[in-house]
């Protein structure tokens, strides 16, 4: 190896990093779109509920291709995927307003679902190849530029929306198009060249990685319902309990903001003393604190649902710095297996933890949820992360 190289995989690019994060900003932000939307979709159109959840599930559909966008992007260059998504997002989540019917929104919320995916999939690996040996701090910046694109996406798009009307907001897509020629200058020269891993099948690659997508893909299932319960029925857990709609407004998003923090602080901590040990913490600190969280009340709930919030939404950036360092010099089509599996998984545990809640009530339903993520902690031993390190950068 010679000197170049050797500095090259030893230094942390921040500025390619941030970049990415910021990429990641942009392009989440127009992802976020649709459920602020829905109320102006479904007056124009006279959609009945049905209807209306029809095209959220579309625009996920797209994520059962994501192996197989990953294996793409393995053999042509992850950089274009990057450098393109911002825009191919930004265009179709911008002409809602405009569609002519029930049918169009469906074709472009399906597009946009692929560019999800054609951003997703390989960002991960484009984070790793220029994190050098900071692949969690890396992941840890990537994925906060996405946290933050869900927590202010809804505001803009309201305050479009108030300015300039339903039907008037397109011109949001100047933004995300720009972004995508930020990306082009930023990553033009990195050199991102084809290797004989990518060439492997999907099979192939799952058979290999075994070792670490089984027992990772059973902690995904298990945090699910943790994640499941508080998301989606958060606020009415409050209102139901406390009866206080100013305390149920505000829980999630001090839930979102605690994962932000969490996942900023935890991914570089992995660099430091290990993947596997920040996952246990968290997967350890997660649902005994959700279990506290069903047994008090108030603000000290709320003191109890930061501490949740910061170590159940963290494990995502120490799980795809996992995945990255166990394939072959970063594999876009094993980050697209394990999103794909994640995809899968938290689709049926939400529709499975309705299904209790209904049953059993909300507050039993989080006391299980609870139970059930301590399942998470001795998985966290049977993975295998035997790195592979070859990266490919500049």
């Amino acid at each position: 190896m010679g000197t170049q190289e050797a500095q090259n995989l030893s230094t942390f690019k921040t500025g390619k990093v941030m970049a990415i994060s910021f990429c990641h900003f942009i392009h989440d932000i127009y992802s976020s779109f649709l459920a602020p939307l829905l109320p102006f979709i479904i007056e124009k159109f006279s959609l009945s509920l049905t209807q209306a959840g029809f095209l959220s599930t579309i625009m996920q559909l797209p994520a059962l291709l994501n192996p197989y966008i990953g294996k793409l992007a393995d053999q042509v260059s992850v950089r274009y995927f990057i450098i393109l998504a911002p825009a191919l997002t930004a265009v179709p989540m911008s002409l809602l307003g405009v569609a002519p019917s029930y049918g169009i929104l469906l074709i472009l919320l399906f597009f946009t679902g692929i560019s999800v995916s054609l951003f997703h999939v390989p960002a991960p690996v484009l984070v790793y190849r220029v994190s050098a040996a900071r692949t969690g701090r890396g992941m840890s910046l990537y994925m906060t530029g996405g946290e933050l694109a869900r927590t202010v996406g809804p505001i803009i798009i309201v305050g479009m929306i108030s300015w300039l009307g339903f039907d008037g907001y397109y011109p949001i897509m100047i933004v995300g198009i720009l972004a995508s020629f930020v990306m082009f200058f930023t990553f033009k020269d990195l050199p991102i060249q084809v290797k004989p891993s990518a060439k492997l099948s999907i099979r192939k690659t799952c058979w290999e990685m075994r070792g670490l997508l089984l027992p990772l893909s059973a902690i995904v299932i298990v945090r699910g319902f943790m994640h499941a319960c508080l998301t989606a029925f958060l606020p009415l857990y409050i209102m139901q309990r406390s009866g206080d709609v100013w305390l149920a407004g505000i829980a999630l998003s001090l839930f979102e903001a605690a994962g932000v923090v969490g996942i900023l602080a935890v991914g570089g901590l992995s660099d430091y003393f290990g993947r596997k040990h920040m996952l246990s913490f968290c997967l350890l600190v997660a649902p005994i604190s959700l279990l506290v969280f069903s047994y008090t009340t108030g603000w000290l709930q709320l003191a109890v649902l930061l501490i949740t919030g910061f170590s159940l939404l963290s494990t995502t950036p120490v799980m795809l710095a996992m995945i990255q360092e166990t394939s072959t010099g970063g594999s876009s089509a094993a980050n697209g297996v394990f999103m794909m599996i994640s995809f899968i998984a938290r689709s049926a545990v939400v529709v499975l933890v309705g299904f209790v809640a209904d049953h059993l009530g909300l507050e039993r339903t989080f006391i299980i949820c609870g139970i059930i993520g301590l399942l998470g902690i001795p998985l966290v031993f049977t993975l295998d992360t035997q790195k592979r390190v070859e990266r490919n950068t500049e």
